[in-house]
């Protein structure tokens, strides 16, 4: 179950958010009424240099009072306000949305490449572990996720997704299995840079969870799909890892596979399988993940659940569904399905 549906345009053209709600509404059989979201790259011009730290408060009393402080002991505000939003009949405001802009003191931080990341990262963590009432959902420079317990246009319609303008969406409307459909178990998960959505289920969860943990990051979501962005963080940004290597050590090929490589291609895979084990996923899954300069999509090693791709000039698209693709872009003229593990990589152009 679950409807997945990214989209790149490569020059950094900007699309509002009309058509990616039209696509993922097309795929409502794919949920349950218990989860969608939305996240764009490129929607906050005015703050170009600024973490867009999107946080649900249960009141605007002591979870936020407490949320200022920890901010401002590490950094500054630019600006703050609640997140806009339109009540919609079919879906119930559980949460209050707000939104600040904020920059961290690099120099609190010595010994790191990117001390204001680091930052926001920790903040990202001790809020979400320590302070009732308040959960940080969207950290990232010029992005922001936008997500709920609802249906796809619901919860569009309730933050008027068509009003933001971005350059890369990704979108996911949820069939909770294993764990409660509640807003901060909608998809997109993000940190920092990184957004993800996810169809499918992650049967390593556990083993995941721990080796992330041990890394500094603690997963409080209850949702298997918060540990692949922590994953993404983790290898691609703290690790350096190509996000087409990233990949391969989430979903390894299998050893049959690596024992008939090459000799210096069987030296990388097998190198990455016994690094990175506790990293491999298990399950069947397919995934679209985000960054600031582009959008990767794959499977686990079977393809277990579906993924299709389309391009049309500059725009890249990757989705659950063919036809979700084309009702966002009618003129599309190709269509493909990656082969199972294979990532699908589309970057903008520098």
């Amino acid at each position: 179950m679950c409807g997945i549906i990214g989209v790149i345009d490569r020059t950094k053209a900007r699309m509002d958010g009309s058509s990616i709600k039209r696509a993922l509404s097309l795929m409502n059989e794919r949920g349950s009424g218990e989860g969608a979201g939305y996240v764009a790259y490129g929607i906050y011009p005015d703050y170009p240099d600024c973490y867009a730290i999107h946080v649900f408060f249960d009141n605007l009393i002591e979870p936020k009072s407490k949320v200022d402080e920890v901010l401002q002991k590490w950094g500054r505000i630019v600006h703050q306000e609640e997140i806009p939003t339109y009540e919609q009949p079919g879906l119930k405001k559980e949460h209050i949305p707000w939104r600040y802009f904020y920059k961290p003191y690099t120099d609190f931080i010595v010994g790191s490449n990117n001390p204001a990341e680091d930052i926001v990262k920790q903040l990202v963590m001790t809020v979400n572990s320590t302070i009732p009432g308040a959960l940080i959902f969207s950290s990232g420079i010029n992005l922001g996720v936008f997500k709920a317990a609802g249906w796809p246009e619901d919860v569009a319609d309730f933050y008027r997704i068509e009003d933001y303008k971005g350059y890369i969406w990704l979108a996911h409307n949820r069939y909770p299995t294993n764990t409660p459909g509640w807003w901060g178990g909608a998809h997109p998960f993000n940190l920092l840079d990184w957004a993800v959505v996810h169809n499918g289920e992650i049967t390593s969860y556990g083993t995941n969870k721990r080796y992330v943990e041990s890394n500094g990051y603690k997963c409080t979501m209850f949702t298997d799909t918060e540990v692949v962005a922590y994953l993404f963080d983790l290898l691609g940004r703290r690790h350096g890892l190509p996000s087409e290597m990233v990949v391969e050590a989430l979903a390894p090929h299998f050893w049959d596979e690596i024992d008939r490589m090459p000799e210096k291609e069987q030296k990388l895979q097998r190198t990455l399988r016994l690094t990175y084990g506790p990293a491999l996923m298990n399950g069947p899954f397919a995934i679209v993940v985000a960054t600031s300069k582009g959008i990767v999509g794959f499977t686990d090693r079977i393809k277990l659940r579906p993924l299709v791709v389309g391009e049309n000039g500059s725009r890249l698209y990757i989705s659950s569904e063919e036809a979700a693709i084309r009702v966002m872009d009618p003129e599309v003229n190709a269509i493909y399905m990656p082969r199972a593990g294979e990532p699908v990589v589309g970057r903008v152009v520098q």
